[in-house]
């Protein structure tokens, strides 16, 4: 919980900021680099007094000059549009893929990924609350990404992934894996272990139910927002064909393959 601040020192901090920010047009990673503080420490600062953030008016805004389309759907990107389904967000200039704090691997993984679509480099912010937040800014990537699917509130618009995911086997695989790798867990049951898809998007819960029925994984139907796969068989073929990106769940899975005997 950030120190409490008296009134002249609040009144102090505001000038400093206000300063750097609006008269001088500093970026937040500037201050961060002048103030000796991270940048997400800076973006809290101004947020706490009340200094409303304006990306549009920093010089490099958008990164337009770097950021480029990735028009041939490869399984890459179908698994970006998983976790972007899963994990990720959009605002009108921006792409922001929040992941928890013990995932720093998956950090670095997902920070490749975009450079490697989109031919730019994403920044990293570590939340107040522990969570690393990957993002860049581009309003061409962002309108690209709203025209196949994506929306700006995915509970409230009800998202699903586009169509031209289920057009070949390897994108419906790229698209589990990326969203498996966000909003999948796998765990152990009495008898064997058991994955799950978890989302409140009932039509994204009901295109994962599609996916894992093409693949022929035999899903369960869908239930208190979540899609199972239990029988052990599929659960190994899961682990086999899908993978995950993710260390968290891979680690997880080789554990469970190795106690339970999965391949026997």
């Amino acid at each position: 919980m950030p120190a409490r601040w008296n009134k002249n020192i609040e009144k102090s901090k505001y000038k400093e900021l206000s300063d750097l920010y609006i008269t001088q047009n500093k970026t937040i990673s500037e201050i961060g680099k002048i103030l000796k503080i991270s940048e997400s420490t800076v973006y809290d600062r101004l947020l706490r007094l009340r200094i409303k953030p304006n990306r549009s008016i920093k010089k490099g805004f958008n990164n337009t000059s770097s950021a480029t389309i990735p028009y041939i759907r490869t399984r890459k990107l179908s698994e970006f549009f998983g976790i972007m389904l899963g994990d990720g967000c959009l605002t009108k200039t921006q792409v922001t893929v929040t992941l928890g704090n013990k995932e720093t691997e998956y950090v670095d993984y997902v920070s490749k990924l975009i450079t490697e679509l989109f031919n730019i480099r994403p920044k990293v912010i570590k939340t107040k609350k522990g969570h690393y937040v990957v993002y860049f800014g581009s309003t061409k990537v962002v309108n690209w990404l709203l025209e196949n699917g994506l929306v700006f509130n995915k509970v409230r618009q009800q998202v699903k992934p586009p169509s031209w995911i289920f057009e070949k086997r390897f994108r419906i695989e790229g698209f589990l894996k990326g969203i498996f790798d966000t909003d999948g867990s796998i765990y152990k049951l009495r008898f064997g272990v058991q994955i799950a898809f978890t989302n409140r998007s009932l039509p994204l819960l009901g295109a994962i139910l599609r996916s894992l029925h093409i693949l022929n994984y035999h899903p369960s139907k869908i239930s208190m927002f979540r899609v199972y796969v239990t029988k052990r068989k599929y659960v190994l073929k899961f682990i086999k064909k899908i993978g995950f990106s993710n260390p968290k769940h891979r680690q997880r899975a080789l554990k469970f393959v190795k106690y339970y005997k999965l391949d026997n």
